[in-house]
């Protein structure tokens, strides 16, 4: 009971509180709207800019993948040429 006189004299005015939800539900949907707009123009923006590039993204991925591979073949041999180097010279000691 003391929670019913603490909280007996608020009283919301209903017809402001039903305005402000429904102003801010129609906000949130103006919002969203905006929203999927610009995600739709920045979709057909990306593929017009994909469609004028001279080499296709999935081959210049290909492309640097083959380079990246070859390059790591290169390390490794260089590094075990090393390894072998450097434990010949102490083997001979």
């Amino acid at each position: 009971m003391a929670n019913q006189n603490v909280f007996s004299g608020f009283q919301i005015n209903r017809p402001l509180m039903i305005g402000g939800v429904v102003l801010t539900g129609a906000g949130a949907l103006v919002g969203l709207a905006g929203a999927a707009m610009v995600c739709v123009a920045l979709a057909s923006a990306g593929r017009g800019w994909v469609r004028q590039m001279d080499t296709p993204p999935a081959e210049r991925a290909h492309r640097a993948l083959h380079h990246a591979k070859e390059a790591s073949v290169a390390a490794k041999a260089a590094g075990w040429e090393t390894w072998r180097n450097a434990h010949d010279v102490s083997s001979k000691n």
